[in-house]
């Protein structure tokens, strides 16, 4: 499947921040999530088959204050738990996998921030996620071949830096009104820049075309001698020297991301099985009542529990970790765990929207449920970052203690 580029998305920039609703606890959190997944869902089928960026549900999401849930309480946030951030992700991406993505970023820079930002720089950032403001992403640049390589350039000058270089799976940069982006600047130090979307010099070109994710719009930034705000940059270059959480953060989002792929897949399975797949000509009137259909079932019942709670069992070695001063130990023993949930919550994606199919039956291939999404969803996103290294972190540590290394992609 070739995905048609959304002539509505060129050139098109998001609306101006209007305040959002403030959400204060973790159950107010998990609420707005359930009223948001509906909007994801409505016509999620049509977006993607279409390809039609989420404009209408990024804003949604925004209006709701899920977006500020993770800023700290002293700062005016909700502070939830990462049980409760976690879960959010499922319940959006069971309705829409493309527009859960979309905010991965946003919460990913965020605990970048409270890694490495001053408090006069954390103050100003959260200040603005409070008032709606939705944070991007420029991704990897395609200068380097490592995905930890940093091709970007930051050159100073008379009236400030400027920032130049190509950068690509910039998810969350299209719908977004600052696009952090990682560079190096004129002395090799590893910096966070803070660019607007709307600055001269910038260009984001809606150019992905995966057959999956179709619209996340995880297309091109290119930074041509752009400004960046000197009073936001993020000095990075010992983070990987400090024990933090904001590695194991980022990677429990997208756990949980799979884990909503595959909730949605188990959900739209169960629907169609109950009201259109037709019997087989076998022994049974209603395929309701065919016994492999029942064993199918059963096990994907289990697959999806046990992924579920190997993911909040992670979530909550997070919040423990986070209550304290976190120590060596403590930061490898998230990464660990986030680790094993992903390990879990990709081979439930993959299968659960696989077996999505065979249950439902012929019928389930038409254009118009377009229930392959859920699988083209689950196998680009399950890309992200390669599940074969999460088996070789958890048993280097299991045998050996060996700690995981400290990125973005632990």
């Amino acid at each position: 499947m070739t995905a048609r580029l959304d002539p509505d998305a060129v050139d098109r920039h998001p609306s101006p921040p209007t305040r959002p609703h403030r959400i204060r606890s973790d159950a107010e959190a998990l609420e707005a999530a359930h009223a948001v997944a509906r909007v994801f869902a409505e016509g999620a089928a049509e977006r993607d088959r279409d390809r039609r960026l989420p404009w209408n549900a990024v804003e949604a999401f925004t209006a709701s204050g899920l977006g500020g849930i993770t800023v700290p309480r002293a700062q005016g946030g909700a502070d939830v738990s990462y049980a409760t951030l976690a879960e959010m992700f499922a319940i959006l991406a069971a309705g829409d996998a493309s527009a859960a993505q979309i905010q991965q970023n946003h919460f990913g820079v965020l605990a970048l921030v409270r890694a490495a930002a001053s408090p006069a720089q954390a103050e100003h950032i959260f200040s603005d996620v409070l008032a709606g403001y939705r944070i991007g992403n420029a991704g990897p640049a395609r200068d380097g071949r490592a995905i930890t390589q940093v091709g970007t350039r930051l050159i100073a000058g008379p009236e400030g830096a400027r920032l130049s270089g190509e950068r690509f799976y910039s998810t969350g940069a299209l719908f977004a009104h600052w696009i952090p982006a990682r560079a190096v600047d004129e002395a090799g130090r590893s910096l966070l820049v803070w660019v607007r979307r709307d600055a001269p010099g910038v260009r984001v070109v809606d150019d992905w075309q995966g057959f999956g994710q179709r619209t996340t719009a995880s297309g091109t930034v290119v930074f041509t001698e752009a400004p960046v705000e000197d009073r936001l940059t993020l000095d990075l270059t010992d983070l990987a020297d400090r024990p933090g959480l904001f590695g194991a953060t980022s990677q429990l989002i997208h756990a949980a991301i799979d884990a909503g792929i595959g909730r949605g897949s188990v959900a739209a399975a169960l629907d169609f099985v109950r009201t259109k797949t037709r019997a087989g000509p076998f022994t049974v009137e209603d395929a309701r009542e065919d016994p492999y259909i029942l064993g199918e079932i059963g096990r994907l019942a289990i697959d999806l529990h046990a992924a579920e709670e190997v993911l909040a069992r992670a979530a909550r070695t997070l919040d423990g970790v986070a209550a304290a001063a976190i120590t060596a130990q403590g930061a490898a023993q998230a990464s660990v765990a986030v680790a094993e949930a992903k390990i879990l919550t990709t081979e439930l994606a993959l299968d659960a929207s696989e077996r999505l199919l065979e249950l439902a039956g012929t019928s389930a291939t038409r254009a118009g449920p377009n229930l392959g999404r859920f699988w083209r969803d689950a196998r680009v996103h399950t890309l992200h970052d390669p599940v074969r290294w999460k088996y070789h972190l958890v048993g280097n540590y299991t045998l050996n203690g060996a700690l995981p290394a400290r990125h973005q992609w632990n």
